[in-house]
């Protein structure tokens, strides 16, 4: 890496979308500086969610050794990342809480599944131990009251709406060919909590759902729930799944011939993903989602998004999602001055931190929700992931419906 003397921590901390790519490179000389700060990263690296979180804890790895390689956080040293494996399980994830509060970590990131979350958050407000939510969405996590979570991304409440504003626009331009809607969910909290905004919100919008169907994960085995779909011909698909299971649903409808005229995701755990486009394109084309996704006019996210498939892996949401939590940690412990669990919760709500990678202004904490996070649609087109709305985001045009 180049030497870049004159970068200073802040500046590094509060770039924006008028950063270039030389951003990314640190600093060869360090400053002397202080013991350092233990960070916990916290992820499920096995079990059923192990590719987002592996995922998960690429995107915070990598902003813990761009913020050291820029000397760490100013007056306090380097960043000691403290790995934990929530082995995809909300005991798992208490069980890891219990042993960073032991090691004296300053903060958690992490976490990724909302039931992981939910029990992570709870376990970490025990000890008022400031906790960054990376992806979980269920809004539960942020109106118990807890003062030590915050969550960077959106929750249920604003991505539902979002999407079902954008499938309502789709819609009504092509000539509402769509009216009837299947729901695909598994069972946890992020998926039953989904289900049950859906069937509140999508029959005031003018869609009837036609059966909305549970499954457990890990599922191994869709045929009997494609079966359900070819029969019941719904004109819109909604899966509401992790990685595994939705590539799975495609793949098997894409096998069974059912072809709706949108499969349409609502925080669709592949719809997105960069993996599933390049390993099964035919499943991929043309589905929709509305999910976390990164500023595609922001050169930081760019030489992100190039640093992160140079390693051969793929850029994701939960990596992005990762990169700026743990960024908006640093700067916010810099703030407090100190590792002092009460100065740094006091931080982040007062935070307005803007170097982060995604499509939203200044960070904005309220009961530990930002306030300006949002998230786009998105559509695969031409073995790419294209965004169709927002307009001041958009790549590319929606097809919809779905050619046959």
């Amino acid at each position: 890496m180049p030497d870049r003397i004159g970068l200073s921590r802040r500046s590094f901390l509060m770039s924006s979308a008028a950063g270039t790519a030389g951003m990314l490179a640190m600093p060869a000389v360090l400053r002397a500086q202080g013991a350092g700060v233990k960070l916990g990263v916290l992820h499920p690296v096995t079990g059923a969610l192990s590719y987002s979180g592996q995922q998960g804890r690429l995107g915070a790895t990598i902003a813990v050794e761009e913020l050291n390689a820029a000397g760490g956080i100013k007056g306090l040293g380097k960043i000691e990342p403290v790995l934990g494996d929530a082995q995809s399980t909300p005991d798992g994830g208490t069980a890891e809480v219990e042993k960073m509060n032991s090691a004296g970590v300053a903060a958690i990131v992490g976490g990724y599944g909302s039931s992981i979350c939910l029990a992570v958050s709870q376990a970490a407000s025990r000890y008022d131990l400031p906790y960054m939510v990376d992806v979980g969405v269920t809004d539960a996590i942020v109106t118990r009251g807890l003062k030590n979570t915050f969550r960077f991304g959106p929750g249920f409440g604003v991505i539902a709406k979002t999407a079902l504003d954008n499938l309502v626009t789709l819609n009504d331009q092509a000539g509402k060919p769509a009216k009837t809607v299947m729901i695909v969910h598994e069972d946890s909290a992020f998926g039953s909590g989904l289900a049950k905004l859906l069937n509140d919100q999508l029959p005031a919008r003018g869609f009837q759902i036609l059966e909305t169907i549970p499954h457990p994960t890990p599922t191994r085995d869709f045929n009997n729930v494609v079966l359900k779909i070819k029969a019941a011909n719904p004109d819109i698909v909604i899966p509401a799944d992790y990685y595994n299971e939705y590539v799975l649903l495609a793949r098997t409808m894409l096998q069974q011939q059912v072809r709706p005229k949108a499969i349409y995701s609502v925080l669709g755990g592949a719809a997105s993903s960069y993996k599933f486009v390049k390993e099964f394109p035919d499943a991929a084309k043309y589905i929709m989602d509305c999910n976390h996704w990164f500023d595609p006019r922001n050169a930081k996210a760019l030489a992100l998004k190039k640093k992160v498939e140079a390693q051969g892996q793929f850029f994701t949401y939960e990596v992005f999602m990762n990169y700026s939590a743990v960024l908006l940690v640093a700067d916010a412990i810099e703030k407090a001055g100190a590792a002092d669990r009460a100065k740094i919760i006091a931080a982040l709500e007062g935070s307005t931190f803007v170097g982060h990678v995604m499509p939203y202004g200044p960070t904005k904490f309220v009961n530990g929700q930002n306030q300006g996070a949002a998230p786009v649609n998105t559509q695969v087109l031409e073995n790419d992931i294209q965004v169709i709305f927002p307009a001041a985001f958009a790549s590319s045009k929606p097809v919809f419906p779905m050619p046959a």
